[in-house]
């Protein structure tokens, strides 16, 4: 096999049309290609200067997990820290756990953020909804975002080979005027769910309005976190 680094996005771009398969950090696809055979070449986006930013407001697609530092939000630093072990966040890309992984660990915690991907195809650059980056699976270069008053993020406590746990990610916006706006993101079991709601400063209300919208589809156990960990973000946004 043929491994590819290109430095500049029309090198990318060539190795694209040459048939490359892209191979993020190979935590996910080296399995398989053991199993299945190797592709002819593979490219790697670790040269790529475009994907491998690291800012306030946007992650490249080669960063790996253990670049995700206190330059981003905490929702996003704190997503990032609870992937796998350290082993797997040494080599675990950005771009590989939003669009390769069936967990997608880091998913909940862009969507409160509102990212938006830039997507590399062979004969442009684009910008896409994470919603269709998900499910088209194309490159991914990054992700850029709304830098938030505050966020957090909980992952709760799973067994070893057992379902996937339980993630909540939620960000408080400021929308201008003195509004807010609070955005909440679950991972229950494979499915991710996300809404959003106004936050006037009323928190009782703004939970109250949370849990009549998609968040009161959850089991009960879910919700009650879900709500605790709102109630905590929103009093401490407060002080912002």
């Amino acid at each position: 096999m043929l491994l590819r680094l290109p430095a500049s996005v029309p090198e990318a771009q060539e190795c694209m049309a040459a048939g490359a398969v892209p191979v993020g950090g190979a935590t996910l696809v080296w399995a398989v290609w053991q199993r299945d055979g190797f592709p002819e070449q593979a490219m790697s986006l670790r040269n790529l200067p475009e994907a491998n930013a690291v800012a306030h407001d946007g992650l490249g697609a080669a960063v790996v997990l253990n670049r995700v530092d206190d330059r981003v939000p905490e929702v996003l630093r704190r997503a990032a820290a609870t992937v796998g072990t350290g082993a797997v966040r040494r080599t675990a890309t950005v771009g590989g756990n939003l669009v390769g992984s069936t967990l997608r660990c880091l998913l909940p915690a862009a969507l409160v953020l509102d990212a938006r991907a830039t997507v590399l195809e062979r004969d442009r650059t684009h910008e896409s909804p994470l919603a269709e980056v998900v499910a088209k699976q194309p490159l991914l270069l990054g992700i850029r975002w709304r830098e938030p008053v505050a966020s957090s993020y909980r992952k709760l406590p799973a067994e070893p080979g057992g379902p996937p746990p339980l993630v909540v990610a939620a960000a408080v916006h400021d929308e201008g005027g003195g509004r807010r706006h609070l955005r909440v993101a679950v991972r229950d079991g494979y499915d991710v769910l996300s809404d959003d709601v106004t936050c006037d400063g009323d928190t009782g209300q703004a939970v109250r309005t949370m849990n009549e919208g998609t968040v009161g589809t959850l089991h009960p156990e879910a919700r009650d976190v879900v709500t605790q960990q709102v109630t905590d973000l929103l009093t401490r946004a407060a002080d912002i």
